[in-house]
């Protein structure tokens, strides 16, 4: 695990839609809302540009993360929760999300604001199983 500015990113056998289909079945299977896909490549080519795959998945349980975002409302930036697949110049596809350490330290929020959010680190794994 390599954890750069709170982000920590995961090696993905899966293609980027793949992954995140994956994770969505995960996330659906759970009951957590997933809220939206933007699919960043997808838009880029619309335009006339070229990039990798590049999809963010947008997801979370308001019950979860509205008394995180009451306590510190600036903690909205960083929720709902967001998970991003992409694939580098050699084809990796890799998984990101913020480590929920890093959200807790950024907003200063408590160990039990922060405990439905903390698990988002096994949600990926299963996703990347």
């Amino acid at each position: 695990m390599s954890a750069e500015n709170g982000i920590v990113s995961k090696p993905s056998k899966y293609s980027v839609p793949e992954t995140l289909h994956r994770l969505e079945t995960i996330l659906n299977a759970k009951s957590i809302k997933v809220f939206a896909l933007v699919d960043h490549s997808g838009e880029a080519e619309k335009a006339g540009l070229k990039m990798p795959p590049t999809q963010l998945l947008i997801f979370g349980n308001p019950k979860g993360g509205t008394p995180a975002m009451l306590a510190a409302p600036t903690a909205a930036i960083d929720l709902p929760l967001k998970a991003l697949a992409w694939q580098d110049a050699k084809g990796q596809v890799w998984l990101s999300y913020n480590d929920p350490a890093y959200i807790q330290h950024r907003f200063g929020l408590s160990d039990n604001l922060m405990e439905p959010l903390a698990g988002i680190g096994a949600l990926l794994e299963q996703a990347l199983a």
